[in-house]
């Protein structure tokens, strides 16, 4: 994997084979992040990357200047490899070793985007599990956005706070924002 932009620029990044991890395309990346630098100044932003695993989303928005992130990831080794490149890269990122259903049941902190990269086999139960969660204990600010990624056999498509989804490869990302829609 490889940092797409800012002071980073093309950094490649290697994290250990060991660990259970399916880190966005680069392809990907670049995209999500065409669609988020049109809504947001990077450098004012609080974000929440949850699944977080490499940390691959978490050093893209460091390199482009965000110093308000905070990664999630239940797994030892990806909390290991996060600590260790952030520091390596000097990227403030805080990271929390816990589940992500207990973290977001417990948090009180405000995010502008939060992004998920839950496992692609996941029932659909537990993705609107995710979104009910973050919606449910007012965790964005008002014009925040969750971004959820997932395989296109997840369909999300009658979610009363879905505001719109983008395919890439087999890679989708479907966006919810606080204006529920009817």
């Amino acid at each position: 994997m490889r940092i797409i932009s800012g002071i980073h620029k093309s950094k490649r990044i290697q994290a250990p084979k060991n660990l259970p991890v399916r880190p966005t395309t680069d392809m990907a990346k670049e995209a999500l992040f065409n669609i988020l630098n049109n809504s947001y100044y990077f450098n004012d932003i609080a974000v929440l990357d949850l699944f977080s695993g490499t940390g691959n989303i978490s050093y893209e928005f460091g390199s482009r200047g965000t110093e308000n992130i905070t990664a999630v990831d239940a797994h030892s080794g990806c909390i290991q490899f996060i600590n260790t490149t952030a520091k390596a890269l000097d990227l403030s990122i805080t990271v929390i070793k816990s589940d992500v259903f207990k973290y977001l049941e417990k948090a009180n902190a405000k995010f502008d985007v939060i992004f998920a990269d839950a496992p692609y086999e996941f029932e659909l139960e537990l993705f609107e599990k995710i979104v009910a969660l973050v919606f449910e204990n007012n965790l964005l600010n008002e014009e925040g956005v969750l971004v959820i990624e997932h395989s296109k056999q997840t369909d999300f498509k009658n979610h009363t706070r879905l505001s719109y989804q983008k395919k890439y490869g087999g890679n989708m990302f479907s966006f919810f924002e606080n204006n529920e829609i009817s």
